[in-house]
């Protein structure tokens, strides 16, 4: 099985928006880009356009070719493969991480969620996501308090079972 992006943390962004990306992503991002080698550098993408989410998502090039052909399987010209196309290739953009392990986020990206000195990296499994922090914070909140009634945020294994059983 693939590596996974885990864990939650808080990275400075310079006054060029050079971030750091988290240690543990970059091994996932390496491995998930099929052109790397050891001692290059690797390549993702990066989406900012998934409405009434203010934060980018990071997918591995591997992952997001999985994600292409979730779309390619919806009918060529339907309305939702147009919306998905839009929202996920076309806002869209590739970045790589340097030799520091840093990646650049444009002023536009930036400013499209709010980010001045600091982003939290929050991993996703497949994928993770850069936020302002407390718009994660707040967002973290909104879905821990969200499951309640599925198994509650002191069990989230409970939620499991239920996925199992197609409920």
């Amino acid at each position: 099985m693939a590596r996974r992006f885990r864990g939650e943390s808080v990275h400075k962004v310079d006054g060029k928006g050079r971030v750091s990306i988290p240690a543990p992503f970059r091994r996932v991002l390496e491995e998930g880009d099929p052109d790397w080698q050891s001692g290059q550098n690797p390549n993702l993408v990066l989406i900012y356009g998934i409405p009434g989410k203010p934060c980018l998502w990071g997918f591995s090039i591997e992952g997001i070719e999985r994600l292409d052909e979730e779309i390619e399987k919806l009918g060529r010209f339907s309305r939702e493969r147009a919306f998905l196309e839009r929202a996920i290739n076309t806002q869209s953009t590739y970045a790589q991480v340097d030799e520091n392990g840093r990646i650049v986020l444009s002023a536009k990206l930036r400013d499209m969620i709010g980010v001045e000195g600091e982003v939290t990296f929050a991993g996703m499994g497949d994928k993770f996501q850069v936020w302002e922090p407390s718009a994660y914070a707040a967002d973290m909140e909104a879905c821990m308090a969200s499951v309640g009634p599925m198994g509650g945020p002191d069990d989230p294994f409970a939620l499991l079972d239920r996925a199992g059983r197609g409920d």
